[in-house]
């Protein structure tokens, strides 16, 4: 078992927290799956760049989604404890949509550089048999990341200490933790 310590044991504090965080995760659920339903609904939005718009939307919106709940659900109880197991998960589904937002910025560059560099056969160059396997690359590759990184992290000892000096689930401060040679 894991004990998120968050951010601090003040009453008023962590009912205002709570209060922003979930105003911050309706906002961004409700906006990022609004820019999905916009892209896919309109038929002069079926561009490459549109298409990787709409799946960095979507990312954002899981990657939010995997954070906020577990946080919002430690303002309200005093047992901040989580497993390990379930910290785990936590961890990979948070390094999958992270890995495979930076995989979809990064198509998003190339897409632009192709549109810049060559506007003439950009759409020859972004067909769809170019960017649906490229897209479908970015989750493997961000499963692949995610795998390797929680794997690793979730390999090594810990010592008694379980106090984890964050609200969120990041490498690092499992890091901190461990006596393992990391």
């Amino acid at each position: 078992m894991f004990l998120l310590m968050g951010f601090t044991g003040d009453v008023d504090v962590q009912v205002f927290l709570f209060l922003l965080f979930l105003a911050i995760c309706l906002f961004t659920l409700i906006g990022n799956l609004e820019l999905v339903v916009f892209f896919i609904g309109d038929s002069w939005l079926h561009d490459p760049m549109y298409y990787f718009l709409s799946l960095s939307s979507f990312l954002d919106a899981c990657y939010s989604s995997v954070v906020i709940p577990k946080m919002l659900i430690n303002f309200l109880l005093e047992n901040q404890t989580i497993s390990f197991l379930v910290y785990a998960a936590q961890m990979f589904s948070y390094d999958i949509f992270g890995a495979t937002e930076c995989f979809i910025l990064a198509a998003m560059v190339y897409d632009c550089y192709v549109a810049i560099y060559n506007p003439l056969l950009y759409s020859v160059n972004m067909s769809l048999r170019v960017h649906v396997p490229l897209s479908i690359a970015f989750y493997v590759g961000g499963i692949f990341k995610a795998s390797v990184h929680t794997g690793a992290a979730f390999s090594l000892s810990f010592c008694s200490s379980n106090e984890i000096r964050t609200f969120f689930y990041d490498i690092p401060p499992v890091f901190a933790i461990s006596f393992s040679d990391t």
